[in-house]
Protein backbone atom coordinates (compact mmCIF):
# COMPACT_ATOMS: atom_id res chain seq x y z
CA UNK A 1 0.00 0.00 0.00
CA UNK A 2 1.38 3.51 -0.75
CA UNK A 3 0.33 6.79 0.16
CA UNK A 4 -0.64 9.14 -2.70
CA UNK A 5 -1.98 12.01 0.00
CA UNK A 6 -0.45 13.79 2.13
CA UNK A 7 2.69 13.41 0.86
CA UNK A 8 5.66 12.25 2.99
CA UNK A 9 8.25 10.43 1.05
CA UNK A 10 9.19 11.77 -2.72
CA UNK A 11 11.52 10.11 -4.69
CA UNK A 12 13.33 11.73 -6.72
CA UNK A 13 11.59 11.58 -10.34
CA UNK A 14 12.31 9.52 -12.78
CA UNK A 15 11.87 9.29 -16.51
CA UNK A 16 10.63 6.20 -17.90
CA UNK A 17 10.96 6.05 -21.44
CA UNK A 18 12.82 9.77 -21.46
CA UNK A 19 10.04 11.87 -20.08
CA UNK A 20 9.18 13.11 -17.03
CA UNK A 21 5.96 11.47 -16.45
CA UNK A 22 7.19 8.84 -14.70
CA UNK A 23 8.08 10.83 -11.35
CA UNK A 24 6.97 8.37 -8.38
CA UNK A 25 5.38 9.59 -5.28
CA UNK A 26 5.15 6.77 -2.50
CA UNK A 27 5.49 7.36 1.46
CA UNK A 28 4.22 6.01 4.67
CA UNK A 29 0.52 4.77 4.74
CA UNK A 30 -2.39 2.83 6.21
CA UNK A 31 -5.52 3.89 5.84
CA UNK A 32 -9.14 1.90 4.51
CA UNK A 33 -13.11 1.88 4.68
CA UNK A 34 -14.86 -1.72 4.52
CA UNK A 35 -17.97 -3.00 4.61
CA UNK A 36 -18.79 -6.80 6.10
CA UNK A 37 -20.52 -7.72 9.05
CA UNK A 38 -17.42 -9.84 10.76
CA UNK A 39 -14.55 -8.08 11.77
CA UNK A 40 -11.76 -10.46 10.80
CA UNK A 41 -8.72 -8.85 9.60
CA UNK A 42 -7.03 -10.04 6.66
CA UNK A 43 -3.07 -9.37 5.69
CA UNK A 44 -2.39 -5.90 3.55
CA UNK A 45 1.41 -5.30 2.60
CA UNK A 46 1.64 -1.55 3.59
CA UNK A 47 4.53 0.84 3.99
CA UNK A 48 6.12 2.06 7.01
CA UNK A 49 4.27 4.52 8.83
CA UNK A 50 5.53 8.20 9.49
CA UNK A 51 8.90 7.52 7.91
CA UNK A 52 10.85 6.43 4.48
CA UNK A 53 10.02 3.01 2.89
CA UNK A 54 13.17 0.86 2.73
CA UNK A 55 14.67 -0.05 -0.42
CA UNK A 56 15.28 -2.98 -2.35
CA UNK A 57 17.59 -1.08 -4.89
CA UNK A 58 16.88 1.42 -7.82
CA UNK A 59 13.95 3.11 -5.43
CA UNK A 60 11.57 0.09 -5.30
CA UNK A 61 9.87 0.44 -1.59
CA UNK A 62 10.24 -2.46 0.18
CA UNK A 63 6.38 -3.11 1.47
CA UNK A 64 5.78 -4.42 4.91
CA UNK A 65 2.53 -5.19 6.75
CA UNK A 66 1.60 -2.27 9.17
CA UNK A 67 0.89 -3.83 12.68
CA UNK A 68 -2.86 -3.37 13.99
CA UNK A 69 -1.41 -0.79 16.40
CA UNK A 70 0.11 1.77 13.60
CA UNK A 71 -3.05 1.36 11.84
CA UNK A 72 -4.94 2.54 15.51
CA UNK A 73 -2.63 5.55 15.57
CA UNK A 74 -3.42 6.29 11.84
CA UNK A 75 -6.96 6.48 12.40
CA UNK A 76 -7.74 7.87 15.92
CA UNK A 77 -10.69 10.14 16.75
CA UNK A 78 -9.87 13.38 16.94
CA UNK A 79 -9.10 14.87 20.55
CA UNK A 80 -12.08 16.15 22.01
CA UNK A 81 -11.55 19.98 22.87
CA UNK A 82 -11.68 21.45 26.22
CA UNK A 83 -15.10 20.87 27.68
CA UNK A 84 -17.75 19.01 27.31
CA UNK A 85 -16.69 15.69 24.88
CA UNK A 86 -18.33 15.80 21.22
CA UNK A 87 -19.03 12.97 19.47
CA UNK A 88 -17.69 12.29 16.53
CA UNK A 89 -19.62 10.75 13.15
CA UNK A 90 -17.66 8.71 11.18
CA UNK A 91 -18.88 6.39 8.09
CA UNK A 92 -17.00 3.73 6.11
CA UNK A 93 -18.39 2.43 3.04
CA UNK A 94 -17.27 1.28 -0.20
CA UNK A 95 -18.44 1.91 -3.95
CA UNK A 96 -17.87 0.54 -7.45
CA UNK A 97 -15.62 2.73 -10.25
CA UNK A 98 -19.42 3.19 -11.39
CA UNK A 99 -21.21 3.93 -7.86
CA UNK A 100 -22.57 0.56 -6.94
CA UNK A 101 -22.83 0.09 -2.82
CA UNK A 102 -23.19 -3.40 -3.19
CA UNK A 103 -23.41 -6.60 -5.41
CA UNK A 104 -26.15 -8.50 -5.38
CA UNK A 105 -27.02 -7.09 -1.88
CA UNK A 106 -24.01 -7.09 0.00
CA UNK A 107 -21.05 -5.21 -0.42
CA UNK A 108 -18.63 -8.33 0.66
CA UNK A 109 -18.15 -9.00 -3.36
CA UNK A 110 -17.01 -5.31 -3.98
CA UNK A 111 -14.21 -5.53 -1.33
CA UNK A 112 -10.40 -6.87 -0.54
CA UNK A 113 -8.25 -8.00 1.47
CA UNK A 114 -6.87 -4.38 2.95
CA UNK A 115 -10.19 -2.89 2.65
CA UNK A 116 -10.92 -5.56 5.09
CA UNK A 117 -7.78 -5.07 7.67
CA UNK A 118 -8.95 -1.86 7.95
CA UNK A 119 -12.31 -2.58 8.63
CA UNK A 120 -11.71 -4.68 11.88
CA UNK A 121 -9.97 -1.25 12.95
CA UNK A 122 -11.83 1.31 12.23
CA UNK A 123 -14.44 -1.31 14.37
CA UNK A 124 -12.04 -1.58 17.42
CA UNK A 125 -11.09 2.27 17.67
CA UNK A 126 -15.11 3.06 17.94
CA UNK A 127 -17.31 3.16 21.11
CA UNK A 128 -20.41 2.33 18.69
CA UNK A 129 -21.18 0.93 15.75
CA UNK A 130 -24.51 2.44 13.90
CA UNK A 131 -26.52 0.49 10.92
CA UNK A 132 -29.43 0.25 9.67
CA UNK A 133 -32.09 -2.06 10.25
CA UNK A 134 -31.72 -3.14 6.47
CA UNK A 135 -28.71 -3.76 6.34
CA UNK A 136 -28.44 -5.75 9.40
CA UNK A 137 -30.80 -8.30 7.76
CA UNK A 138 -28.86 -8.49 4.44
CA UNK A 139 -25.40 -8.90 6.00
CA UNK A 140 -26.28 -10.95 8.73
CA UNK A 141 -24.91 -8.89 11.27
CA UNK A 142 -23.59 -10.31 14.84
CA UNK A 143 -21.77 -8.51 17.95
CA UNK A 144 -18.87 -6.88 17.39
CA UNK A 145 -15.84 -9.11 19.13
CA UNK A 146 -13.36 -8.25 21.60
CA UNK A 147 -9.45 -8.42 20.56
CA UNK A 148 -6.89 -9.04 22.06
CA UNK A 149 -4.71 -6.83 19.95
CA UNK A 150 -6.92 -3.47 20.91
CA UNK A 151 -7.57 -4.58 24.72
CA UNK A 152 -4.92 -2.32 26.25
CA UNK A 153 -5.64 0.41 24.23
CA UNK A 154 -9.56 0.13 24.70
CA UNK A 155 -9.13 0.39 28.64
CA UNK A 156 -7.06 3.12 28.75
CA UNK A 157 -9.78 5.80 26.66
CA UNK A 158 -11.80 3.94 29.00
CA UNK A 159 -13.97 1.80 26.31
CA UNK A 160 -15.07 -1.40 26.89
CA UNK A 161 -14.33 -4.35 25.36
CA UNK A 162 -15.86 -4.05 22.09
CA UNK A 163 -18.27 -1.65 20.61
CA UNK A 164 -21.64 -1.71 20.85
CA UNK A 165 -24.12 -1.99 17.74
CA UNK A 166 -26.66 0.58 17.55
CA UNK A 167 -29.29 -0.80 14.96
CA UNK A 168 -31.59 2.25 13.48
CA UNK A 169 -35.24 0.94 12.76
CA UNK A 170 -38.69 2.35 12.54
CA UNK A 171 -40.68 -0.60 12.77
CA UNK A 172 -38.19 -2.96 14.63
CA UNK A 173 -38.57 -6.02 12.58
CA UNK A 174 -35.66 -7.54 13.54
CA UNK A 175 -35.24 -11.23 14.75
CA UNK A 176 -34.69 -11.02 18.39
CA UNK A 177 -33.40 -14.00 18.13
CA UNK A 178 -30.16 -13.55 16.71
CA UNK A 179 -26.91 -13.31 18.57
CA UNK A 180 -26.55 -9.51 18.06
CA UNK A 181 -29.54 -9.61 20.44
CA UNK A 182 -29.14 -12.46 23.04
CA UNK A 183 -25.18 -12.62 23.49
CA UNK A 184 -23.31 -9.20 22.63
CA UNK A 185 -20.52 -8.11 25.16
CA UNK A 186 -22.06 -5.23 25.03
CA UNK A 187 -25.91 -4.60 24.94
CA UNK A 188 -27.01 -3.80 21.00
CA UNK A 189 -29.04 -0.21 21.26
CA UNK A 190 -32.42 -0.31 19.50
CA UNK A 191 -32.94 3.50 18.29
CA UNK A 192 -36.38 4.42 17.48
CA UNK A 193 -38.92 6.92 17.38
CA UNK A 194 -41.96 7.07 20.00
CA UNK A 195 -44.54 6.10 17.96
CA UNK A 196 -42.74 2.44 17.73
CA UNK A 197 -45.45 -0.94 18.08
CA UNK A 198 -45.03 -1.05 21.67
CA UNK A 199 -44.80 -4.59 21.38
CA UNK A 200 -41.88 -4.61 19.32
CA UNK A 201 -40.24 -2.68 21.99
CA UNK A 202 -41.00 -5.39 24.30
CA UNK A 203 -39.57 -8.15 22.48
CA UNK A 204 -36.53 -6.14 21.73
CA UNK A 205 -36.30 -5.51 25.62
CA UNK A 206 -37.02 -8.86 26.55
CA UNK A 207 -33.85 -10.13 24.41
CA UNK A 208 -31.47 -7.73 26.31
CA UNK A 209 -31.62 -4.68 24.12
CA UNK A 210 -31.49 -0.87 24.95
CA UNK A 211 -34.37 0.77 23.58
CA UNK A 212 -33.52 4.54 22.69
CA UNK A 213 -36.45 6.58 21.98
CA UNK A 214 -34.37 9.34 19.17
CA UNK A 215 -37.42 10.58 17.27
CA UNK A 216 -40.96 11.98 18.02
CA UNK A 217 -42.58 10.07 15.23
CA UNK A 218 -42.51 6.46 13.77
CA UNK A 219 -39.10 7.10 12.33
CA UNK A 220 -35.63 8.52 14.21
CA UNK A 221 -34.26 11.64 14.15
CA UNK A 222 -30.37 11.61 12.70
CA UNK A 223 -29.28 14.16 15.15
CA UNK A 224 -31.28 13.58 17.91
CA UNK A 225 -29.89 9.93 17.70
CA UNK A 226 -26.52 11.24 17.87
CA UNK A 227 -26.86 13.12 20.56
CA UNK A 228 -28.59 9.77 22.56
CA UNK A 229 -25.71 7.67 21.93
CA UNK A 230 -23.05 10.34 23.20
CA UNK A 231 -25.63 10.71 25.98
CA UNK A 232 -24.71 6.87 26.79
CA UNK A 233 -20.51 7.75 26.51
CA UNK A 234 -21.08 6.57 23.21
CA UNK A 235 -18.96 9.96 21.36
CA UNK A 236 -16.76 7.93 19.14
CA UNK A 237 -19.02 6.68 16.43
CA UNK A 238 -18.99 4.70 13.18
CA UNK A 239 -21.42 4.04 10.93
CA UNK A 240 -21.65 1.14 8.26
CA UNK A 241 -24.48 2.36 6.10
CA UNK A 242 -26.35 1.36 4.42
CA UNK A 243 -27.14 3.53 1.66
CA UNK A 244 -30.80 4.55 3.09
CA UNK A 245 -29.18 5.63 6.93
CA UNK A 246 -26.50 7.12 5.36
CA UNK A 247 -28.31 9.43 3.14
CA UNK A 248 -29.98 10.98 6.41
CA UNK A 249 -27.08 11.18 7.91
CA UNK A 250 -25.89 13.52 4.78
CA UNK A 251 -29.02 15.62 4.75
CA UNK A 252 -29.14 16.11 8.67
CA UNK A 253 -25.48 17.27 8.48
CA UNK A 254 -24.15 15.21 11.37
CA UNK A 255 -21.46 13.42 9.45
CA UNK A 256 -18.16 14.65 10.14
CA UNK A 257 -15.88 11.79 8.33
CA UNK A 258 -16.41 9.37 5.53
CA UNK A 259 -13.61 7.18 5.08
CA UNK A 260 -14.66 5.78 1.11
CA UNK A 261 -12.95 2.74 -0.72
CA UNK A 262 -12.98 2.96 -4.24
CA UNK A 263 -13.47 -0.21 -5.84
CA UNK A 264 -11.62 -0.98 -9.34
CA UNK A 265 -14.19 -2.50 -10.37
CA UNK A 266 -17.77 -2.49 -12.62
CA UNK A 267 -20.66 -3.82 -12.17
CA UNK A 268 -23.53 -2.08 -14.00
CA UNK A 269 -26.69 -3.26 -12.98
CA UNK A 270 -29.01 -0.87 -10.50
CA UNK A 271 -27.09 -1.62 -6.99
CA UNK A 272 -27.46 1.62 -4.53
CA UNK A 273 -24.87 3.95 -4.35
CA UNK A 274 -23.57 4.54 -1.05
CA UNK A 275 -25.58 7.39 -0.04
CA UNK A 276 -29.64 7.33 -0.93
CA UNK A 277 -32.73 9.03 -0.17
CA UNK A 278 -33.73 13.08 -0.97
CA UNK A 279 -30.82 15.51 -2.03
CA UNK A 280 -29.25 17.98 0.15
CA UNK A 281 -30.56 21.82 -0.84
CA UNK A 282 -26.66 22.89 -1.18
CA UNK A 283 -23.93 19.67 -1.50
CA UNK A 284 -21.85 19.31 1.25
CA UNK A 285 -18.49 19.91 1.16
CA UNK A 286 -15.49 17.58 2.83
CA UNK A 287 -11.91 18.09 2.52
CA UNK A 288 -9.54 14.98 1.12
CA UNK A 289 -7.26 14.27 4.44
CA UNK A 290 -6.03 10.78 3.52
CA UNK A 291 -5.28 8.83 -0.01
CA UNK A 292 -4.26 5.40 0.07
CA UNK A 293 -4.09 3.05 -2.43
CA UNK A 294 -3.31 -0.80 -2.98
CA UNK A 295 -3.79 -2.72 -5.78
CA UNK A 296 -5.87 -0.80 -7.82
CA UNK A 297 -8.10 0.34 -4.37
CA UNK A 298 -8.00 4.07 -3.27
CA UNK A 299 -8.54 4.53 0.28
CA UNK A 300 -9.54 8.07 0.95
CA UNK A 301 -10.82 10.17 3.99
CA UNK A 302 -12.61 12.99 3.78
CA UNK A 303 -13.73 15.52 6.76
CA UNK A 304 -15.98 18.01 7.12
CA UNK A 305 -14.58 21.32 5.89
Amino acid sequence: MRRLFPVTDQTPARALGGGAEGAEVRGATGAAGAHAPGDSARNAGVHAPGGSAGHAGAGAPVDREWSLAELAVAYAYPEPEAGAPRSWLRANMVSTLDGAAQHEGRSQPISSAADMRIFGTLRALADVIVVGAETVRQEGYRPARARAEFAQAREAAGQGPAPAVAVVTAGLELDFSLPLFTSPLVPTVILTGAAAAPDRVAAAEKAGARVVVAGDGMGVDPARAVRALAGLGHTRQLTEGGPRLLGQLVAAGVLDELCLTLSPMLTAGDAQRIAGGPSVAVPRRFELVSLLEEDGYLFSRYRRS
